[in-house]
């Protein structure tokens, strides 16, 4: 069924996609009140890239265009795959995450106020597991969620 779809259809299947992944993402955030750790973000910026991505081909609307367009969709929607995929790893202790950490500006923060936020902040840490269904995280579906969207890109490059 999804061969005899349109580039465009397929295309704009994929970036809704990506658009649902970055919606659910940010309403664990503000409305389930999960925090993301350091990884969850870098799962997000190929899902943009996606969603510009789709944006971008419906604006110009060129056969090669489309086409190379969906070739990058499909290969920012394999690096959040990825990232996902490494997250995963992570959470399960099969291999050591990344020792970074996220923070916002410190611009116009007194030191005495810095230390105080500092202090009062959670750590999110990469190798725990915030939410989970069937025995899968967010980072897993994130996976296995960008691998079918990859799957859509592709199949919208190689339509004619």
């Amino acid at each position: 069924m999804v061969k005899s779809l349109q580039r465009s259809t397929l295309i704009a299947m994929a970036t809704g996609g990506s658009f649902l992944a970055l919606a659910a993402a940010y309403a664990f955030q503000y409305l389930g009140g999960l925090a993301p750790c350091h990884l969850c973000w870098l799962q997000r910026y190929p899902h943009f890239a996606a969603v510009g991505l789709g944006a971008l081909a419906f604006l110009i609307r060129l056969p090669v265009a489309g086409r190379s367009l969906a070739l990058a969709g499909g290969t920012a929607a394999l690096i959040s795959a990825a990232i996902g995929a490494y997250h995963t790893g992570v959470e399960r202790h099969w291999w050591p995450g990344p020792s970074t950490c996220t923070s916002g500006s410190i611009a116009n923060i007194s030191a005495k106020d810095l230390l105080a936020q500092i202090q009062a902040a959670p750590v999110i840490k990469c190798d725990q597991v915030a939410w989970q269904m069937i025995g899968l995280s967010m980072a897993s579906w994130n996976m296995l969620f960008s691998l079918a969207l990859v799957a859509l890109w592709l199949f919208a490059f190689k339509k004619h």
